[in-house]
């Protein structure tokens, strides 16, 4: 045999015995990994209850909003700019008895809060939109009126 054909042939066996054998060992950990390491680290659940919606409000507006919720409503939480289920609690509490709000106070911004949110904006901050439950354009817009009104 010549040299080179033997030193092909010996790489082509190295070359095809590691990929068996990294093949096996690939397979050997995927079956001894247990099963709680496919479960997601973080739940639906939890993301939902730490979401943060600021509806278009910066920092400083919606800690406007956390001051007065804390001071009115019964926000127990820090100033710290990310409206999230706390303060929406809070919000939730001041719609509902002003607003038309129907909802559970559950600190979820659904179509329920943000209509009553929209009849308030409409009322005194300059909303013209329908109240539809949708917070587009001109909701964050009149939301930033009310935050800077605070």
């Amino acid at each position: 045999m010549r040299p080179h054909v033997v030193t092909r042939t010996l790489v082509s066996a190295t070359a095809i015995a590691s990929i068996a054998a990294g093949s096996l060992a690939g397979a050997s950990a995927s079956f001894a990994a247990p099963q709680s390491a496919a479960k997601p680290a973080v739940s639906t659940q939890d993301v939902s209850i730490l979401a943060v919606n600021n509806l278009g409000l910066n920092t400083s507006e919606a800690k406007k909003v956390q001051r007065w919720l804390k001071q009115y409503w019964g926000y127990t939480g820090s100033i710290d700019g990310k409206l999230g289920a706390a303060s929406w609690k809070a919000f939730q509490r001041y719609l509902k008895q002003y607003w038309g709000y129907t909802g559970s106070i559950d600190g979820k911004v659904g179509s329920g809060t943000v209509k009553a949110l929209q009849r308030l904006l409409k009322d005194s901050y300059g909303y013209t939109g329908a109240i539809d439950g949708v917070a587009g354009a001109g909701t964050k817009s009149a939301f930033k009126r009310f935050a800077n009104s605070i």
